[in-house]
């Protein structure tokens, strides 16, 4: 997508090959964290990598844009919330990356299989996470990727990981902790 992106806007022939070569080049540069697909069960392609932004200062810079991430400043620009949920999961995977002894991947949507923001892996134990930066949680549509994950012995998942705005959201189900990303960020 990316290749086929730069080749429309710069009218230029740029393959995925050199797309990725520049990507691996920034994820070098710390500018950005590369997160892979996990490789369970792979079967015929694997995914793309999952891309999060380390500096987001120096995206707001060059946007000329601020997203507040407070749940405060969003209820008083709603119209926000969208991109500060990508920034929320972008910041996630960025820190993620840097904990020792912790491997970060994502997991794609497969056939029937849900797609699942991050899997922390440690040791032998997965943790699937799901980035729903948001006021109001659906336990049932904001948790599929969380289930389907943890219900397949395969994973060896014991619970999932939902982050959230604040620590108002609720789930029902008891193999899943949610957990705000101030919170997240504090255990860093």
């Amino acid at each position: 997508m990316l290749a086929d992106e730069a080749r429309q806007s710069l009218s230029a022939n740029i393959g995925s090959q050199r797309v990725s070569h520049y990507l691996r080049f920034l994820g070098d540069t710390l500018l950005l964290r590369l997160i892979t697909p996990l490789e369970i069960r792979l079967k015929g392609r694997r995914g793309s990598h999952k891309l999060c932004l380390v500096d987001h200062g120096l995206r707001a810079g060059w946007l000329q844009e601020q997203i507040p991430l407070t749940p405060e400043a969003l209820a008083e620009q709603p119209e926000l919330t969208t991109v500060a949920g990508h920034l929320a999961e972008s910041i996630f995977g960025a820190v993620s990356a840097t904990i020792p002894g912790l491997d970060i991947a994502h997991f794609p949507e497969r056939g029937s299989d849900r797609d699942v923001d991050f899997i922390l892996t440690v040791g032998d134990r997965r943790l699937p996470v799901e980035i729903k930066y948001q006021r109001r949680i659906d336990p049932m549509r904001d948790t599929l990727g969380i289930r389907s994950f943890v219900e397949k012995s395969v994973n060896n998942a014991p619970f999932g990981l939902l982050i959230t705005q604040d620590d108002s959201a609720r789930v029902d189900d008891p193999r899943i902790m949610n957990l705000p990303l101030a919170t997240f960020m504090l255990l860093r």
